[in-house]
C-alpha cells in the first residue's frame, strides 16, 4: 500500500491538534514534519520541542525531514521528540554514513534525502544503508512550489536501484504533489508521498480521502 504523508508545513497552527485529528481521523498514518534551520534552506520552521508538542496529540508516524545543516548534532532531541523515521540531506552532512549510523542506533528508521540539482548517481552508495530515499520535487525550504516534473526521471532511477539492491526500500517525493501529478509520481516508482497544500487547503478530510484513493487505485 502507497503512503499519503502530509506535511504539516501547511498546517494552521493556531489549530494543529484539531487539523492533525482532522486528517489521520481521515486515514493518514504518517506526518510528514520539515525542520529548516535558515541555513541549509533560506527559511526557518520549528524544531523539536514543537514536534514534541505534536507528538502528544497523535500516534500518527512521525517523518521528520531535517533540512539543517550538520544534522549529526540534532539526531538524539528528534528521535527524543517522537521521530520514527529521521531523513536527513546528503548534501547537507559532512559524514552521511556515521549519521545514518546513528539513526539506526538510536532506533529510529533512517531517510537520504537529495535536492532537485543532485544526482541519484550520489547516493547509489548508500541505497543499502537507508530505509528510504526522498526525491525532493521543488527546491528544499519552502511549501506550496510547483511540482518539478524532471523528478520523475529521478524516482524511476531510484526505483531501478531498489530493485536491484533493497527491495524494501521507501520511496517519497515531496514538493508540489497534488491530484493532477500523484499518479504519476507512483507509476514512476513513489510509495511514500509527501502533500501540503492538497491536504490542508479546502476540505482536509475529502483531501486525505481523495489522495489516498488515487495513489493506491
Amino acid at each position: 500500500m502507497n503512503i499519503l504523508s502530509p506535511s504539516l508545513l501547511s498546517v494552521d497552527f493556531n489549530h494543529a491538534a484539531d487539523d492533525i485529528k482532522i486528517i489521520t481521523d481521515a486515514g493518514a498514518k504518517w506526518l510528514h514534519l520539515d525542520v529548516m534551520d535558515g541555513s541549509f534552506v533560506p527559511n526557518i520552521s520549528y524544531g523539536a520541542p514543537v514536534i514534541k508538542a505534536f507528538r502528544e496529540t497523535t500516534d500518527a508516524f512521525f517523518d521528520i525531514h531535517l533540512m539543517i545543516d550538520e544534522p549529526i548534532r540534532y539526531i538524539d532531541d528528534f528521535i527524543t521528540a517522537g521521530g520514527e523515521m529521521i531523513t536527513i540531506h546528503y548534501e547537507a552532512c559532512s559524514d552521511v554514513k556515521t549519521t545514518l549510523e546513528i539513526i539506526r542506533s538510536k532506533g529510529a528508521q533512517c531517510g537520504i534525502a537529495i535536492k532537485p540539482g543532485t544526482s541519484v548517481s550520489e547516493i547509489e552508495n548508500l541505497i543499502t544503508e537507508v530505509d528510504m530515499v526522498l526525491v525532493m520535487s521543488v527546491e528544499p525550504g519552502f511549501g506550496g512550489q510547483k511540482f518539478m516534473p524532471e523528478a520523475l526521471d529521478k524516482l524511476k532511477q531510484v526505483k531501478r536501484l531498489a530493485n536491484e539492491k533493497n527491495h524494501s526500500l521507501l520511496i517519497q517525493v515531496d514538493g508540489g504533489i497534488n491530484k493532477d501529478n500523484a499518479r504519476k509520481a507512483v507509476a514512476s516508482g513513489a510509495n511514500v508521498l509527501v502533500a501540503g497544500s492538497a491536504v490542508f487547503s479546502g476540505d482536509k478530510a475529502e483531501n486525505v480521502k481523495m489522495l489516498n484513493e488515487l495513489i493506491n487505485s
